[in-house]
């Protein structure tokens, strides 16, 4: 029981104001901490303290984590772009551009006002610097040489207003043909024009080999681009090579390619002797070079569209920087811009529907080493200039588009024309006398005036005539649309006052009958047309003795086989 005098001392002290005392909050001396709600309430104040220093020390290096990133993304992104102003500075300083004349034509839209494009695409022999003569030879006498060489290689790429289909079409470098009057604006080289070797119009400038090309074709060209020795090397090892593949063992001793049969990857001087080796295929010649090379770009086209070329940095800066050094191109090309454009372009079409075809040529009759164009050739110049596809959705040849008859084989030496002078130029009608009878056409072409003068220029033939008549136009660059069937035997061209100069028709478009559309089997049924889809093609090794090894003549699997300490040129 409880005091009752000590519970009433306790109240009278708490009435005089007295304090109780109240419970130690901090730790007893043996370091143990307080028991019961005093404990719980010391042990939270601590937790709060202590949450809130981790929480401001926290802050702070967050503050300074943030500041640290913020500079850094600040610096990124100043490197970045600099190093992307830099990357297109560069590869803009590389680029090599011309200008034009304007007198390869221009291209006409469609009737929704896309335009195709058509480039003249040169691989010139110059050696005109020592990687080029290293690669090339043959600069042991002669050094360095000046000027752009001949075009050796030339290809007329066509890609569709709709860039739903591409035409690549090449022309022999052994081509003969009229060379317009030119003047080279870079190497001051001019000439009055001649009738020569088309890839010796090069020598006059890039210029000269675009009109002397649409003057034979009649397809307008309004670029160029002009590739060397060094840049098939540089461009082939960009890509990391190139996949071919020989019919059999075969041994170029002039463009030192050797292979054996099969697929190989080519890079470097392997790529470009397959690409200049003449003697290794088909007869030896030039054209079956040409179909070897349509092989090569169908590979290169398939490695460019191929996963992961275009999508590694590494490689599209390698192709790049390959591309721009290796080009020379005409100022409509002169930029990064514009070769990025170009490239987009191309890259819409399908490979089933890019077209690889040859000129097709007929032996020119006063010298067996060159030709002239064949049967097909003005169907397959006209089907480019109308802008007509060579394949269907499906990739396959096009049927034929109109029922224009296939072009016929004719010997030009036995086609005589008379040539009557219906213009007001004297001299007209002997002018284009001289440019037929230098193509090949009989020595027994005739020239007189003509009865009245004429505005419009006619090419009248008899009945069973057109196709020599039609081998006339084609030498001519005169449209079909110029043909008239006549009574009488023979074949007249009446010169009129629409062609006042020259020796091919001075039409805008060059001569190509744009008037209606093409039989395009005709345009390809001589070409040696493929697609850049077929993978499986070889390039046939030429069966006949085209190669010489210590003198002595052999096929090039012979010399294969002879030249055992000869390396390959994929080793």
């Amino acid at each position: 029981m409880s005091d009752l005098r000590d519970a009433s001392a306790g109240r009278a002290a708490r009435r005089r104001g007295a304090q109780v005392p109240r419970q130690r909050t901090d730790k007893p001396a043996d370091g143990r901490p307080p028991g019961g709600r005093a404990g719980a309430r010391a042990a939270s104040r601590s937790s709060r303290r202590g949450n809130s220093r981790r929480r401001l020390r926290l802050t702070r290096r967050g503050r300074r984590a943030l500041r640290i990133a913020g500079t850094c993304l600040a610096v990124l992104v100043l490197v970045t772009a600099g190093a992307g102003w830099w990357f297109y500075e560069h590869l803009n300083g590389n680029i090599d551009s011309i200008a034009l004349d304007g007198r390869g034509g221009s291209e006409k839209p469609d009737a929704f006002g896309r335009t195709p494009i058509n480039i003249l695409v040169m691989g010139s022999d110059g050696r005109t610097n020592a990687a080029d003569c290293r690669l090339g030879g043959g600069c042991s006498k002669t050094g360095v040489q000046s000027g752009s060489g001949n075009a050796d290689v030339e290809m007329v790429v066509h890609i569709a207003a709709d860039r739903s289909n591409a035409t690549v079409m090449s022309v022999p470098r052994d081509t003969m043909t009229s060379v317009p009057a030119c003047k080279d604006s870079a190497g001051g080289t001019s000439t009055s024009g001649y009738y020569g070797q088309i890839n010796s119009a090069l020598s006059h400038g890039p210029d000269c080999q675009v009109a002397t090309v649409h003057q034979l074709t009649g397809i307008p060209i309004d670029h160029f681009v002009k590739l060397d020795f060094s840049g098939v090397v540089s461009m082939s090892n960009a890509v990391g090579g190139v996949d071919v593949c020989v019919s059999d063992n075969v041994y170029d001793t002039y463009s030192h390619l050797k292979l054996s049969k099969g697929t190989h990857t080519l890079k470097g001087v392997g790529a470009l002797a397959f690409v200049r080796s003449r003697h290794g295929f088909g007869d030896g010649s030039d054209l079956g070079r040409t179909v070897s090379q349509h092989l090569f770009l169908g590979a290169m086209i398939r490695k460019f569209k191929s996963a992961g070329t275009l999508t590694d940095p590494t490689k599209v800066y390698d192709l790049a920087d390959a591309a721009t050094k290796a080009l020379t191109v005409d100022d409509g090309l002169g930029s990064i811009g514009k070769l990025v454009a170009l490239a987009s372009d191309l890259d819409k079409v399908p490979a089933k529907r890019i077209t690889f075809a040859a000129m097709p040529t007929a032996p020119d009759p006063h010298n067996s080493d060159r030709v002239l164009p064949g049967a097909g050739a003005k169907a397959l110049f006209a089907s480019i200039a109308n802008d007509q596809s060579l394949t269907t959705d499906s990739g396959k040849k096009s049927a034929t588009a109109s029922a224009t008859p296939t072009a016929q084989a004719v010997d030009p030496s036995r086609i005589a024309v008379t040539i009557e002078n219906g213009s007001t130029v004297r001299g007209r009608a002997s002018e284009l006398g001289t440019a037929l009878t230098d193509k090949g056409f009989s020595q027994g072409t005739a020239t007189a005036n003509a009865p009245a003068a004429a505005a419009t220029t006619t090419l009248t033939y008899g009945a069973g005539q057109k196709p020599e008549a039609q081998a006339v136009a084609d030498a001519l660059g005169l449209p079909s649309s110029h043909l008239r069937q006549g009574s009488a035997d023979g074949l007249t061209l009446v010169v009129g006052g629409d062609w006042p100069s020259g020796t091919s028709y001075p039409s805008d478009n060059g001569g190509a009958d744009t008037s209606s559309p093409t039989d395009t089997h005709a345009a390809v049924s001589y070409a040696h047309a493929r697609t850049a889809d077929q993978s499986k093609s070889c390039a046939q090794v030429s069966p006949y003795k085209t190669v010489s090894l210590d003198g002595v003549g052999m096929t090039p699997a012979q010399a294969y086989a002879a030249a055992r300490d000869q390396p390959d040129s994929d080793a």
